[in-house]
């Protein structure tokens, strides 16, 4: 067990460890248990040298494998200069949470490499890539553990990383997902994280007798699972107010349009100066009046200092552990309702699963079977989150959590790992 320190704030690891023991008294799963399931069962840490006009760069890069007791491991790749041990570990517990939540057969993993991309050559990243997954394909395989992309990688580094991995053994569709069409890539995966966010909501909203039409929604963040998100907003009647990404934000309170604004990012690289717009300054996106707020970017954006600041009436976490729990505590208390990330964003995984399936049959699914696969994965499991927040009067948080962990619990205790 790692250990805690009382005198500092916890760290992502820890929160979600946090959330897990909420889940574990809830659930009924044995004390005995958690040390097993909290806890990753490998960690990877390899130095990544990279030379360029002469000079030689040393990057480090991590793969952290969590559990695989429901099937392989499962999780993305982040390229970010804030990536370290911790948060990659965080991220790894979180996807054996979510992988298990939507019941999809694989576990969680994670894995990062602490750099700038955006400071970086197209030659310079895929030497990094090429690399990188050079000196982990030992533990990656598609029976074993199957990266995807993630913040700061897309579709071309997953291409690469497949061929890094073919160089070795041969060629293996199935060991990355998230890679381009050419590649055996699946259609719907771009967009499906997105996607998945707008259906959850939806679902929520019909649950509660809402619409989402004409409900202001605003989105922090405009990369992959941002704009997409607001796409799918906009095509259900919602208002997109307001977006932002690194370099500022923009908002109209008639609505944006999001067609025309993702044209102007392509063009512009950012959603600064859009047409018909007023900017946005630093966190003033988190305290815009709205019924639904989007976190899509970085986690921890949401914390105690500032949650009280918050005037949406919905939090719908796209982006991997944006609230904290003391934030969270907060928000809780001013009726502020929580969709939690392990639905929220699950459209991505759950889609990278039908890629591999796919990979694994030599067979494309039709784009229509792929929606309708996606929304009854996510619809099944979000009405399961629903009934059992309103059983055992918890959050939206707790239940999921609980479900996981016992779904997860039960795998380990089937596989004699867990004899309590």
């Amino acid at each position: 067990m790692i250990a805690k320190d009382s005198k500092r704030a916890p760290s992502p690891f820890e929160e979600v460890n946090q959330r897990l023991e909420e889940a574990r008294e809830i659930s009924g799963v044995p004390k005995e248990a958690m040390e097993l399931l909290e806890n990753p069962y490998r960690e990877i840490r390899v130095e990544i040298p990279i030379y360029s006009h002469g000079h030689l760069s040393v990057y480090t890069g991590y793969r952290i494998q969590h559990n695989a007791a429901r099937g392989p491991y499962k999780g993305g790749i982040r390229y970010h200069p804030h990536v370290d041990l911790d948060e990659v570990r965080a991220l790894a517990s979180l996807m054996t949470w979510k992988t298990a939540l939507v019941n999809i057969p694989f576990g969680g993993a994670k894995g990062g490499v602490a750099c700038d991309p955006h400071a970086m050559s197209e030659e310079e990243l895929f030497e990094l890539t090429n690399t990188f997954f050079t000196r982990i394909a030992m533990i990656l395989g598609p029976n074993r553990d199957v990266p995807a992309p993630d913040m700061g990688t897309n579709a071309k580094v997953m291409g690469w990383a497949m061929a890094a991995y073919g160089r070795i053994n041969g060629h293996t569709p199935a060991i990355v997902t998230g890679k381009p069409l050419e590649l055996g890539g699946s259609v719907g995966r771009e967009d499906a994280t997105g996607k998945g966010v707008v259906i959850v909501t939806e679902q929520w909203a019909k649950a509660s007798a809402l619409s989402l039409e004409g409900t202001r929604v605003v989105i922090q963040g405009f990369g992959n699972v941002g704009s997409f998100a607001a796409l799918n907003f906009a095509q259900k009647g919602a208002r997109v107010i307001a977006v932002n990404d690194v370099k500022g934000g923009v908002k109209n309170d008639k609505g944006l349009n999001i067609p025309n604004l993702m044209e102007h990012v392509k063009a512009t690289g950012s959603v600064v100066g859009f047409e018909g717009s007023d900017p946005l300054e630093g966190d003033e996106i988190l305290y815009q009046e709205c019924e639904f707020l989007v976190p899509a970017a970085l986690g921890g954006v949401i914390t105690g200092e500032n949650a009280s600041k918050i005037k949406a009436q919905v939090i719908v976490e796209a982006a991997n552990h944006p609230v904290t729990p003391d934030g969270e505590d907060i928000l809780v208390k001013n009726g502020v309702v929580m969709i939690p990330d392990l639905i929220a964003n699950a459209g991505g995984v759950t889609v990278s699963y039908f890629e591999w399936a796919q990979n694994i049959q030599q067979f494309a699914w039709k784009e229509a079977r792929i929606d309708d696969e996606l929304h009854a994965i996510l619809g099944k499991a979000f009405a399961q989150v629903l009934d059992y927040a309103k059983k055992y009067q918890c959050t939206y948080r707790q239940a999921s959590f609980a479900i996981a962990l016992d779904r997860v619990y039960r795998a380990s205790k089937a596989r004699g790992y867990i004899r309590v």
